[in-house]
This record gives C-alpha cells, structure tokens and sequence, in this order.
C-alpha cells in the first residue's frame, strides 16, 4: 500500500554504535547507507527529507522504527544526516514528503 504525504518537525541521526545491529524490519543498520527509522511509515517507504535551514535534500528508505524522543519525526543514518549537511547541528527541522 502506497502512502503520501508531508510532515515538519526535528530530525536526528543515529550514533555509530547502533552500526551492526539489527533495524526493526530485519536489515543489518549500516550508517553508510541513506535509511531512516520513522514511528509509522511502512517499511520500504522512500522519503524525501529536507533540510529547513538550507534547503538540502536526502532520499531514504525506512527501514526501522523511531525516533522515540518527543518531537522528532526522523531519525536519519549518518550518511543521509551529512548530505543534508546538519552532523554539527545534530537536531534540525525538516519537511519530509513521502
């Protein structure tokens, strides 16, 4: 089933640690990879994320659950946090169109 649709609130990235681990659908998390966890979204779902603050953009794939910290609506791989260019800010806001 194919969703649409826009949402605006923080994005974050995940620390390196969870490199290796399993995400929620099964997959091995790589951080060097352009995936993201996102609470709803069917797995599989491709995401555009923009960075509000520039105007820099990222497609991903979800492909685990999160971010479960009040506010955020996307947690990003390290990958997709840098092309968006926001590894020193660690938190910004995004719109995210899927």
């Amino acid at each position: 089933m194919a969703v649409s649709g826009t949402e605006t609130g923080l994005a974050s990235f995940y620390s390196e640690t969870y490199n290796g681990k399993k995400t929620a659908n099964g997959e091995i998390y790589n951080s060097s990879e352009l995936t993201a966890a996102h609470k709803k979204l069917p797995f599989g779902t491709r995401v555009k994320v923009t960075n509000l603050s520039n105007g820099k953009t990222v497609k991903v794939r979800v492909n685990d659950r999160g971010p479960f910290v009040a506010g955020r609506i996307i947690d990003l791989t390290r990958k997709a946090a840098k092309k968006i260019d926001m590894i020193n800010d660690g938190v910004v806001k995004v719109k995210i169109k899927y």
